[in-house]
């Protein structure tokens, strides 16, 4: 039995959509978004401009949905590490072994989520925000007396900056050698933070 054209279109234009999500996040992160024109996206993914638009009304919505999209899902990862119930050093590391792997892995999710969030932050719900996620795992360890008590969103920022900046000073080639390989002083750097008795925000 063939399939009719009513049947195949949306399997077209899902992958259509894909490709330009997938060529659009490549040059957001290579360009940025304002470096970044409908017609480069367009020509990376082989299609004409009123092509592009039947999935998108801009490049803005276009990276407004891949903004989302990736930072929900590491939102969903950190979450699901604080639910492992592992011990409070592990659960650290294990978070640092997060976002250095995905740094290592998907470079351009990390270089676009990183270099964009100023712009899409405002636009995302708690329920998938990852800063919210930390915030929850500061705060179950507060509970638990395990860090000291202080403003748990401050100290999460914090402990944040220890990954988040030397992240940018790989991406600007500061640093040599893949994330991983940093991962275990980032670590201590971030355990320093949350246990220092003084902060509180």
């Amino acid at each position: 039995m063939t399939s009719s054209p009513a049947q195949v279109r949306p399997r077209d234009g899902a992958s259509t959509r894909a490709r330009i999500e997938r060529e659009a996040l490549r040059l957001f992160a290579s360009r940025g978004v304002e470096g970044t024109s409908i017609k480069d996206i367009s020509h990376a993914v082989g299609v004409a401009d009123a092509a592009l638009y039947r999935h998108f009304p801009s490049k803005e919505e276009i990276a407004r949905a891949l903004f989302s999209a990736h930072y929900g899902s590491i939102a969903a990862r950190i979450e699901a590490i604080g639910r492992q119930g592992l011990a409070f050093e592990e659960t650290i590391a294990a978070l640092v072994d997060l976002l250095c792997g995905l740094f290592d892995d998907e470079p351009d999710v990390f270089a676009f989520v990183l270099l964009n969030q100023h712009a899409h932050l405002r636009f995302v719900p708690d329920e998938t925000n990852v800063v919210a996620a930390l915030r929850d795992i500061v705060m179950a360890a507060q509970i638990r007396g395990e860090i000291a008590s202080g403003d748990p969103d401050f100290v999460s920022a914090m402990a944040l900056g220890t990954v988040l900046q030397p992240a940018v000073f790989k991406l600007y080639g500061r640093l040599k050698g893949p994330m991983r390989s940093h991962a275990r002083a980032m670590t201590q750097a971030a355990l320093l933070v949350l246990r220092a008795p003084s902060i509180r925000g």
